[in-house]
């Protein structure tokens, strides 16, 4: 993940500022009659911060309303990923694992907005400038975790598995993990790093989904509004953000290790829930895919 800095919080720049933008789109998907997912802690993170400060977090804040290419049709992608995220470790939970690991939690409030069962514990890996801006707005909304939540300051580029299991993650317990909006801005190397380490503390009946791009986008789709309304009315290059290099292949590295693994696109989802982007001409989320992955029980 990209560097930081801490004088600004860890949420103002780089690729922390997409945290920002993520939990925007998630106040304004919350608000919605027709919402995806409901997460009422998204906009007190986007009000903390002075780079997110005046960004809308309600529809009506949003001129163009769905036509909007920034609030509209990427914020709508992203209230249908939190959804589709929220009922794979929901389902996850109710299958028996206790232990969840979100890999760049970023803004991430699952561990205060869904009902885990007793015995859950949510450990947060992100840089430690992130968590302690997020744990500064959590002391002053005063709400408890309804699971155990456990903060582990980590780059995930680098080793961490050493400090998730002195916080207390269990490798020979069921897990289950997610990466959702950090596999697009790691290197080929980190993500293969990232999977190796997933796997080695992974015991039989854990799971795991993430986000990535397969492939490189074509110019028009690199001309997408979408694109371009981040970079210049919020200032997040998403472009210049994803990495460029070539892409591991790990729901295929997975399935070879045993691992089951399934690939969808979004848009199933939107046809599933009736509900979010659709595809469109040189569309900026053609490439994106959600991998589920699960380990088989002993």
């Amino acid at each position: 993940m990209a560097d930081t800095p801490a004088e600004t919080g860890g949420v103002e720049g780089g690729v922390g500022l997409t945290a920002l933008m993520v939990a925007a789109a998630r106040a304004v998907e919350a608000d919605r009659p027709d919402a995806l997912a409901r997460d009422g802690y998204a906009e007190h993170f986007v009000r903390a911060a002075r780079a997110s400060a005046d960004w809308p977090v309600r529809p009506d804040q949003v001129p163009d309303g769905d036509a909007d290419p920034l609030w509209g049709r990427l914020g709508r992608y992203f209230g249908l990923r939190t959804r589709v995220f929220d009922d794979f470790l929901l389902d996850r939970a109710a299958a028996g694992s206790r232990q969840v690991v979100l890999l760049g939690a970023g803004l991430d409030s699952r561990a205060y907005r869904l009902e885990w069962p007793a015995g859950s514990t949510v450990f947060e890996i992100d840089q430690a400038e992130v968590l302690d801006f997020k744990q500064r707005v959590l002391d002053e909304l005063g709400d408890p975790p309804r699971a155990e939540r456990v903060a582990v300051a980590a780059d995930l580029r680098l080793g961490w598995a050493e400090a998730l299991v002195g916080a207390g993650f269990v490798p020979t317990r069921p897990a289950t993990w997610l990466a959702e909006g950090l596999l697009l801005y790691l290197p080929g190397a980190a993500e293969r790093n990232l999977i190796d380490t997933v796997d080695a503390h992974s015991a039989a009946g854990s799971a795991l989904a993430y986000e990535v791009k397969t492939g490189a986008e074509p110019a028009a789709a690199r001309r997408s509004p979408v694109y371009a309304a981040a970079r210049d009315r919020i200032g997040v290059d998403l472009l210049a953000l994803f990495d460029g290099g070539p892409r591991p292949d790990s729901a295929a590295e997975l399935a070879a290790r045993g691992w089951s693994a399934a690939v969808r696109t979004p848009f199933d989802f939107t046809r599933h829930h009736g509900r979010g982007p659709l595809p469109e001409e040189d569309d900026a989320l053609a490439t994106n895919r959600w991998v589920f992955a699960t380990r088989p029980p002993a």
